[in-house]
């Protein structure tokens, strides 16, 4: 039995802990509500005048499908109310256990949580998620509800794979905007946030908000970082090289060296023109395009363009023509090199896959290596992106993009952001809004909302023949300049890095695209995601990678004999395109072949913000 002990007599009980109350300036609160009404009136007069100045038909009122997914999914719910009504009990005898264990904490007994956040949920950070009874209490209500909604929906049977896919990513999107962390009364960061400065976080975050409505005329286009703090070419995207080449899709950047002999075959990367290059030259110290000059590559970049109403009718073929193909000839008469090695990074990657089957059939083999970073061939497991692709919602963005001869960037960057929506929405609304602080500094998320714009005719071509109906990974089903094209035939030594916690190319359907290719293929998995798991400079000393001496005939079985070794991939990827270098030559300057210098690195495509 455990010792009681009396309460000391003499002493008197310690009041509790109370934040200190600010009382708001009157004159201040005064004049920031007449600029907020002042501002808000402007806003809404312009969201009008441009919505009847649109001449454009009826919207559908349920473009993505939503409505009809969950109207097909509560059918098949009520057709076993017995297992709906299970579902139902099981919630309330959790309840039940939770309101008895808060009543033991209420009176100072030690329990054990229900249910407890995931650890990489920084949601409930604050220690008052924890050490309060009543916000324990609504976290564990709320996370008991999101795990019971979620389970319920999973459970249902008889949708078809990807009716259920949606009902599931939809209802976790509801359960992320629904949690208690989300809202000024039951988050305890935000409520002592908002006594101790007497509201004024409040008056600041709606200032954000409003400025964030301006910013995206109308629609919301919530603030992820400070966008004054960056500028292209003074503090990102800043390893000194020249344009040398360019088309009306795209500038060729070469780079300039750091070593006296660099190797004799350069260096091609094609990134995604989904986003901008510079995702590979953030800053010097995790820069791959850095770290690939001081090891001894000449860098040719491809910097796509951010294209608008006039390049409407560039398809995919188009790309393949003014991209890479142009780009090696541009290469050659810049270098005196025929030959280069290469990378595609995500779409770029798709491209380059799609370009070398055209030039197996050309017998064009000036590609002596290829690098993928990220890069899906086979689309049968899309991951979650596939949500977004049925003939409902590809009809929608396909007269979107008639009506303005491209897919407005910000569109597919809300896309991007619904994947990880804790992360890269509603973190946001909190700092911002709730909160009122400003945005950080942060470089990765300025890149992030550095959208670009899709071409109508080519997008629509990527989103059918690759996403909806997979043709790529079908031999001679995609056409590209008259030629039916084969990855079968691509002999080419490649090497496929992808990311094990990606979720924009799942690293499962990235390993089937290997095994696509008839030459020799290497392996690599690295850990993270989508963008971490590839700029992963040496330097950090973070996260790992695994391989293997060769391919399985299953993901699983690959990574169940694979090596994991810790830090970078980088080192792993330059010693294996080293086999394919060619030797050494002296260092080559930009603008010292038969090409001169057009501008500086990191050049003017990439500057183009959208409207």
């Amino acid at each position: 039995m455990a010792e009681t002990k009396a309460p000391p007599q003499a002493s008197t009980p310690a009041s509790p802990q109370v934040p200190d109350v600010k009382l708001p300036d009157p004159v201040e609160m005064s004049r920031a509500m007449t600029r907020i009404a002042e501002q808000s009136q402007r806003l809404v007069s312009e969201f009008l005048a441009r919505q009847a100045s649109d001449g454009a038909g009826p919207k559908s009122p349920d473009p993505m499908g939503v409505g009809h997914a969950f109207l097909e999914m509560t059918t098949r719910m009520m057709a076993d109310p017995a297992k709906l009504m299970q579902a139902q009990m099981s919630l309330w005898q959790d309840y039940l256990t939770l309101w008895q264990r808060t009543t033991q904490r209420f009176f100072g007994q030690e329990t054990q949580p229900v249910i407890a956040p995931a650890k990489d949920d920084r949601r409930f950070k604050d220690a008052a998620w924890d050490e309060n009874t009543l916000f324990d209490f609504i976290k564990q209500s709320y996370l008991l509800s999101a795990r019971w909604m979620q389970s319920t929906v999973n459970q249902v049977e008889g949708l078809d794979d990807h009716t259920a896919k949606k009902v599931d990513f939809y209802t976790r999107q509801f359960v992320d905007a629904m949690a208690p962390s989300n809202f000024v009364m039951t988050n305890p960061e935000v409520l002592r946030a908002t006594i101790e400065s007497g509201g004024e976080n409040l008056v600041k975050g709606l200032e954000h908000l409003l400025t964030d409505l301006e910013r995206g005329k109308g629609e919301l286009r919530i603030s992820m970082t400070d966008y004054d703090a960056f500028q292209l070419g003074k503090n990102i995207a800043v390893t000194p090289g020249k344009v040398v080449f360019q088309t009306s899709l795209m500038q060729v950047i070469q780079y300039t060296p750091t070593t006296p002999d660099v190797n004799k075959r350069p260096l091609m990367i094609v990134p995604p023109w989904i986003n901008k290059f510079y995702i590979l030259d953030l800053r010097e110290k995790n820069s791959f395009i850095k770290w690939a000059v001081d090891q001894g590559h000449t860098v040719f970049v491809l910097s796509w363009v951010n294209p608008d109403e006039t390049l409407a009718a560039k398809g995919f073929e188009d790309y393949m023509v003014e991209g890479p193909l142009a780009a090696l000839d541009a290469i050659q008469k810049a270098t005196g090199e025929r030959d280069v090695n290469a990378i595609g990074y995500c779409l770029g990657g798709t491209l380059l896959a799609s370009t070398l089957a055209y030039m197996a059939v050309k017998k064009d083999d000036r590609i002596k290596s290829a690098t993928f970073f990220t890069t899906m061939l086979d689309f049968a497991e899309a991951g979650e992106l596939s949500i977004f692709i049925d003939e409902e919602q590809l009809t929608f963005i396909e007269g979107q993009m008639a009506e303005q001869g491209y897919l407005d960037g910000a569109k597919m960057a809300t896309t991007f952001n619904m994947l990880r929506a804790n992360d890269l929405i509603w973190s946001f609304v909190v700092n911002n809004y709730l909160l009122g602080k400003d945005p950080f500094p942060f470089d990765l998320l300025y890149w992030n909302s550095d959208s670009t714009r899709m071409p109508a005719a080519m997008h629509s071509f990527y989103l059918r023949n690759m996403y909806q109906k997979n043709l790529l990974a079908q031999p001679g089903s995609v056409t590209l300049k008259g030629v039916p094209i084969d990855l079968g035939k691509i002999k080419v030594p490649s090497l496929f890095l992808s990311a094990r916690e990606d979720h924009i190319a799942p690293w499962k359907s990235t390993y089937s695209g290997a095994q696509l290719f008839s030459g020799p293929v290497k392996f690599v998995l690295g850990a993270s995601g989508h963008i971490a798991g590839v700029v992963n400079p040496p330097a950090a000393n973070k996260y790992c990678y695994w391989t293997s001496d060769k391919l399985a005939k299953t993901s699983d079985e690959w990574l169940e004999k694979a090596t994991q070794t810790p830090g970078s991939w980088w080192p792993e990827w330059n010693k294996w395109v080293g086999q394919f270098a060619d030797g050494k030559v002296p260092a080559r300057q930009p603008g010292d072949g038969a090409l001169p210098a057009l501008e500086d690195a990191p050049g003017s495509y990439v500057k183009v913000k959208n409207g």
